[in-house]
């Protein structure tokens, strides 16, 4: 191996193992909000906010070092992928770990508010769009594309959860004194539905990453030309081996 191949990797594994770092603390972010949010516990709030200060750093360290790669090494093929694939991961999770800070700060809103009575669907909303974000995380490592698409088809279900969500509180909101409480509930349910969204982002840019085809959502969820293609293992095989 040539000492600029090794320096690549060296810096792909970097680049990937960093991505890895920040998907774990908006994880943890997001587990955070959603608990400070059922106990009502404004501390744990707080250090939910705090932290997103060192999501920030990690993204544009990221940022920062895609661009010297960029600069220095001029990869070309599934090694110019990867890190563009690494760039774009690291913005959808900064913004996911803003969402999570968003679910926070709501907590700190609804201090001084009446306990509320049910917290709806939102519980299983998060438990779904933290599954989303781990399974397109997943696929970034393990560059499997079939993975990445089977994450891709949840959204629908958590978009249900969310209309769901919103007609609920709506009904609730008959009752003057719920009003608040219940905007407060469907801005939580905004937050995690655009998590939702942002998995999926995260797995359109794997299946680029390992195909180099780019997949939009449809309404209809059309299977990709991808899944069609006979040496999608070998695909995912040659991937593996840049790493």
């Amino acid at each position: 191996m040539t000492q600029y191949r090794t320096v690549l990797t060296q810096d792909l594994n970097k680049l990937r193992n960093d991505t890895l770092r920040l998907s774990s603390m908006v994880d943890e972010a997001i587990e955070k909000a959603m608990l400070a949010l059922r106990n009502r516990d404004v501390l744990l709030a707080q250090q939910v906010i705090q932290g997103d200060t060192a999501v920030n750093e990690l993204r544009y360290q990221i940022e920062s070092d895609a661009m010297r790669i960029l600069a220095t090494q001029f990869p070309a093929a599934s090694d110019l992928r990867a890190v563009l694939t690494g760039l774009h991961l690291s913005n959808e999770l900064e913004r996911i770990g803003d969402h999570a800070a968003g679910i926070a700060r709501l907590v700190e809103r609804m201090e001084e508010e009446e306990a509320v009575d049910s917290l709806h669907k939102l519980p299983k909303m998060s438990k779904r769009a933290r599954r989303m974000v781990q399974a397109g995380i997943q696929a970034y490592v393990n560059c499997d594309p079939e993975q990445a698409w089977a994450m891709i088809k949840r959204d629908d279900k958590i978009d249900k959860q969310y209309n769901k969500l919103v007609r609920e509180a709506l009904e609730e909101m008959r009752d003057d004194a719920y009003i608040q409480r219940a905007t407060y509930l469907i801005w939580v349910g905004h937050n995690l539905e655009r998590i939702g969204d942002r998995a999926t982002n995260i797995a359109e840019r794997v299946i680029f990453m390992c195909t180099g085809e780019y997949v939009e959502i449809m309404p209809d969820f059309e299977s990709p030309s991808f899944l069609d293609q006979p040496n999608l293992a070998e695909t995912k095989i040659d991937a593996q081996s840049q790493k």
